[in-house]
């Protein structure tokens, strides 16, 4: 077995967030858990929850702060994000901000503060979720699938970029999972396409396997998996599917729509 490890872990409060916790710490690892406002967590001696706001103009600043008071830990999960169901012309300003920001931004932004030390230990790992989304442009999730590009070009230049060091980057990319943060009509909409679903559960614990597996990527799901590879290689196909998707995509997206 693994020497206990020390994590930051973002987006720990619930759905994969809250799932992965609970595996890390079951299997023996200290976990600094993210919380933007305080939050009730399961009571635990190797759980400590430290105030970090993904969003906040001066990220880096409070992560510096962070390592000086607890310490280099031995790595980053990167597991928080925002996501918006809507139509791109109601992209509002203020939702834009906040999912740029929490799901691409705070990445770069964590890891630059990072780097620095792990690349002077010479161990570390960064784990990165991302989503099928982030390979795949789909009607609805415009912003969305813009910050989840953006992540997994980051990771990909990251993982390349760090080549010749001991740190190990990961990206793991799920399809629709059961979480909170899909509203009614999200779980109608993957109803009416005959999308699955994973549970929280199961994509922590293929998470796991990623922090210490050697793939660089993961993809969950199929068929997925086969829609991510012939989008990067044959895309008239999937625009053909998605575009038979369309107009049932387009009843989901109309305001006031109701599952």
């Amino acid at each position: 077995m693994a020497e206990p490890r020390t994590w930051l872990l973002l987006g720990a409060s619930g759905g994969i967030g809250a799932a992965l916790l609970d595996r890390l710490l079951d299997r023996g690892d200290r976990v600094l858990v993210a919380e933007r406002r305080e939050h009730r967590w399961p009571d635990h001696e190797r759980l400590i929850p430290v105030r970090l706001d993904l969003a906040a103009p001066d990220l880096g600043a409070r992560v510096s702060d962070l390592i000086a008071e607890r310490g280099l830990p031995d790595g980053l999960i990167h597991c928080a994000g925002v996501n918006h169901f809507t139509a791109a012309e109601h992209n509002d300003d203020a939702a834009l901000t906040a999912m740029l920001d929490v799901n691409l931004r705070s990445a770069l932004v964590i890891t630059r503060e990072l780097l620095p030390a792990l690349r002077r230990r010479g161990t570390g790992t960064l784990l990165f979720v991302g989503s099928t989304f982030g390979s795949i442009g789909f009607p609805g999730y415009t912003a969305y699938c813009a910050s989840k590009f953006g992540l997994r070009g980051f990771v990909e230049a990251l993982r390349r970029e760090l080549a010749d060091t001991g740190l190990r980057v990961r990206y793991v990319a799920p399809r629709a999972t059961r979480t909170a943060m899909n509203e009614a009509r999200v779980e109608a909409l993957n109803h009416a396409l005959g999308n699955h679903m994973d549970s929280p559960e199961a994509v922590a614990a293929r998470l796991l396997r990623a922090l210490d597996g050697a793939a660089a990527s993961t993809f969950l799901g199929w068929p997925e998996k086969l829609f991510v590879r012939l989008n990067a290689l044959l895309p008239f196909l999937v625009d053909k599917a998605l575009r038979k998707q369309l107009p049932t995509i387009q009843r989901f997206l109309k305001p006031g729509a109701t599952p």
